[in-house]
């Protein structure tokens, strides 16, 4: 008899997460600590139940430009070497603890140079953060690898550099590369001499698209940049017509969402972020019922824990409570996180074999 879904045991269920913001996952008390550390004054609380309470009403606005202004605190804080290890030691210890078993973790190294750190301090420090977190959790029990993604700002100049960063560093610890920020007026292609260089060097990277703005943006990923996954890709809604009824008899896709599926390119869905964002109404209204059940490469994941007050167990339970889904759909949509990761092709089935699917078996 399979065991009831519930917020105890869906914890147990193995998790990957491929979506998840460094300075988006800090805990309340560690920014007010941070602060009071490296001197950081411009915070909006003084109490950690408070400021986690502020982090979340103000990214609740439905706007991802808001959204975007409550990382001026997180990043402010994370200015140091020491600051960056911790932030990035205690993510990897909170993943663990809830059942992520792969993880990640995406960061903009040219934002935490304020304080004259150079880029490659910046990783440095992170990957061992990631490392130590790891190892702490291990000692307890909770088994976590983490993986980092170098992100380059989409309204910056300094794409080719973190692309140059990220290849340096994809032997200790970083699988990938991606841009963010701003969707409308900084498209991707701003950036094509870094993706060029990324694809010459064979690696892998994704692209926040599809998330502010809709079609175009994902268009200009996949066919100008060569995006390996879409981050977020919600409004791919945008290019698939469904029939007043809501029948799936009749849904038909657009050229480009057709692609998208038949290509398999996966999508980073984020459903709590993407309603505080506007890009979906609601988890039940949100596209993922939709796109899973027309069989597109669908992932789960979180953003920004702190902004959306989330886990990755907390966006389980909630489409669990939306659309249904059971043990089996769970592990569907686990298995499709790890088959779209940036680990090695052995190393991606090993963890399906191995850890989910055995995982999954014993909730089943």
């Amino acid at each position: 008899m399979a065991t009831p879904i519930t917020g105890e045991t869906i914890l147990r269920a193995p998790k990957v997460l491929l979506h998840d913001h460094l300075d988006g996952g800090l805990r309340p008390a560690t920014v007010l600590d941070l602060a009071a550390r490296t001197g950081y004054t411009d915070l909006p609380a003084t109490d950690a139940d408070r400021l986690g309470a502020w982090f979340r009403d103000a990214a609740d606005s439905g706007s991802l430009e808001r959204y975007l202004e409550t990382f001026a605190h997180t990043v402010g804080v994370m200015q140091t070497a020491e600051a960056l290890r911790r932030v990035a030691a205690e993510c990897a210890e909170d993943l663990a603890d809830d059942g992520v078993v792969y993880a990640e973790v995406r960061f903009a190294p040219e934002l935490h140079v304020e304080q004259g750190l150079s880029l490659d301090a910046v990783v440095e420090a992170v990957l061992a953060g990631f490392r130590e977190g790891s190892a702490r959790a291990a000692a307890r029990g909770r088994r976590i690898r983490v993986g980092a993604l170098l992100t380059a700002m989409r309204h910056a100049a300094r794409s080719m550099e973190i692309a140059e960063l990220a290849i340096r560093f994809r032997d200790v610890g970083v699988v990938g590369f991606d841009i963010a920020g701003a969707e409308a007026g900084h498209p991707p292609t701003r950036h094509l001499d870094a993706f060029e260089f990324l694809k010459r060097e064979n690696a892998h990277f994704t692209i926040h698209a599809g998330e502010a703005f809709g079609v175009p943006s994902i268009w200009q990923a996949l066919q100008w940049c060569g995006a390996d996954r879409l981050g977020h890709g919600v409004r791919i809604i945008d290019d698939i017509s469904v029939p007043e009824d809501g029948s799936p008899d009749g849904v038909s896709l657009g050229r480009v969402a057709a692609y998208v599926r038949d290509k398999r390119i996966p999508l980073e869905l984020c459903p709590s972020s993407n309603v505080q964002t506007g890009a979906a109404k609601s988890i039940s209204e949100h596209p993922i019922g939709l796109l899973a059940r027309m069989k597109f490469r669908v992932t789960v994941n979180t953003d920004n824990r702190l902004m959306s007050g989330c886990s990755m167990s907390s966006e389980m339970l909630a489409l669990v409570d939306a659309f249904g889904y059971g043990w089996a759909d769970l592990q569907w949509l686990t298995v499709n996180a790890m088959k779209s990761s940036f680990l090695p092709f052995d190393e991606r089935l090993a963890t399906i074999n191995d850890v989910l699917k055995p995982g999954y078996a014993e909730l089943v």
